[in-house]
């Protein structure tokens, strides 16, 4: 609930929210090795991301994406990655803090869809919404918002993009031609 209440609130803002206590925190990795590391993972998310076209080709989704990005960086301020734990979880926590750049905007998880999920934000975006990095930016900024061939679209409200059901699935559920901003999760 609480962090409901925080997403509707930043979807609301038309300016960032505050950062988190004792600021973004700095990342320990060299540079170098980011970005090496950045260009060495690039060809492989594109091979993902073809991938999941060619997929969507035999198995299409209902929804298409509708509109433009309207630049207001909300989703990068919250970003919503699931908690994992082990080795594992310690090996992406690091790789999408030191590698990609997100930061904890708090140490606790949220729960969400009863699911822990970590708030993170996003360390290159600019003032006037854009990513300060956006050649290699991760694929879950790419690929957002999210249309899934099977499961309920994730916009932010007010981002500027609509979930629109396609023609096909228009005449079959009329009620779902177009899921408002304000129904989408």
């Amino acid at each position: 609930m609480e962090l409901l209440k925080l997403l509707e609130k930043a979807e609301s803002n038309s300016s960032p929210p505050e950062e988190p206590l004792g600021g973004i925190p700095k990342q320990r990795l060299p540079r170098w090795i980011r970005w090496t590391l950045r260009a060495l993972i690039l060809p492989f998310i594109h091979l993902e991301i073809t991938a999941e076209r060619l997929a969507r080709l035999i198995v299409p989704p209902p929804f298409k994406k509708v509109g433009k990005c309207k630049r207001r960086g909300n989703c990068c301020h919250y970003i919503l990655l699931p908690e994992s734990k082990g080795v594992l979880g310690k090996i992406l926590f690091f790789w999408y803090t030191e590698v990609y750049g997100f930061y904890p905007r708090r140490k606790e998880p949220y729960e969400y869809e009863d699911k822990k999920v970590l708030a993170m934000g996003c360390r290159y975006l600019q003032k006037n919404g854009s990513c300060g990095k956006h050649f290699f930016r991760p694929k879950l900024c790419r690929t957002w918002p999210l249309i899934q061939i099977f499961g309920t679209p994730r916009v932010l409200k007010g981002c500027g993009y609509q979930a629109k059901l396609k023609d096909s699935y228009a005449k079959k559920y009329p009620q779902l031609a177009v899921l408002p901003e304000d129904e989408i999760p």
